[in-house]
């Protein structure tokens, strides 16, 4: 939900127009005809179809032979491109793929983009149930992940609780940590034991771990990396995750440095 208090003065109201449109659009597997588009967005037909012409030349929608719309290949060119930057230098996604190779557990790098928890590189492993929506750009259950948590815990007690304010608790599964005090306990835990973790906080029988690679003053340029397995993995071989993961978040650090003065 976009804050009306925080819109700029000087907003282009076409190009906003146009993205929502295409935020539609992609809501809607099936397609949208203009005038559904229209409704959804609040706009003429009029104003709708020189939109929509305007995103189908550029190829951000494609219009069917049923007059429905649907996105368009530019955006996954658009998507290849946040995570190529997300990621950073090549030899990091290699460093990601070798921890994930060697652990057979998947691996994920995550950072604040914009003031949010988010994953920014993943690499999948053998041995960790699949998880379609823990992929590059998602945003959510800061406080339900590994990751998170390890992000979280860089931040001072005001900050989280303005965090937390901003972006709810809420409860993925019956064990997901839903009040701010939990949270506090659960992230000095975390300190103590030099790992991040949660246990069916955010998939029932799903377990995740997480340290630091990059500590930085600047919040948008901290950096973590986080695993995911079986949780009765978990219960049986954190100072084996600890370890390893920890191993593989100094490869992560050397490789972005080493990309970093590369391109110096």
């Amino acid at each position: 939900m976009r804050d009306p208090l925080a819109e700029p003065s000087d907003l282009i109201r076409s190009v906003s127009r146009a993205l929502r449109v295409l935020e539609s659009v992609g809501r809607a597997p099936r397609g949208l005809t203009v005038k559904q588009i229209a409704r959804r967005c609040e706009l003429t037909v009029a104003t709708t179809y020189h939109l929509v012409r305007t995103l189908a030349y550029e190829g951000y929608v494609i219009r069917r032979e049923d007059g429905t719309y649907i996105v368009g290949l530019e955006i996954a060119d658009r998507y290849r491109e946040l995570v190529s930057a997300f990621r950073g230098p090549p030899a990091v996604g290699e460093a990601l793929r070798r921890a994930a190779l060697d652990t057979g557990y998947s691996h994920y790098l995550g950072r604040f983009v914009g003031g949010r928890i988010a994953v920014t590189a993943s690499a999948e492993g053998a041995r960790s149930p699949f998880l379609d929506d823990i992929a590059p750009g998602f945003d959510e259950g800061g406080h339900a992940t590994a990751l998170g948590k390890a992000l979280l815990a860089t931040l001072t007690p005001d900050q989280r609780s303005r965090y937390l304010r901003d972006y709810g608790m809420r409860a993925f599964t019956p064990a997901t940590l839903t009040t701010p005090e939990a949270l506090e306990a659960d992230l000095a835990a975390g300190e103590r034991r030099g790992m991040q973790i949660e246990m069916g906080q955010f998939r029932q029988g799903l377990a995740s771990a997480a340290v630091i690679v990059v500590a930085d003053r600047d919040m948008e340029r901290r950096l973590v990396l986080a695993c995911s397995m079986p949780a009765a993995e978990m219960l049986t071989s954190a100072r084996v995750v600890r370890a390893k993961l920890t191993a593989a978040a100094r490869n992560v650090a050397e490789a972005l440095s080493g990309g970093e003065s590369a391109t110096a």
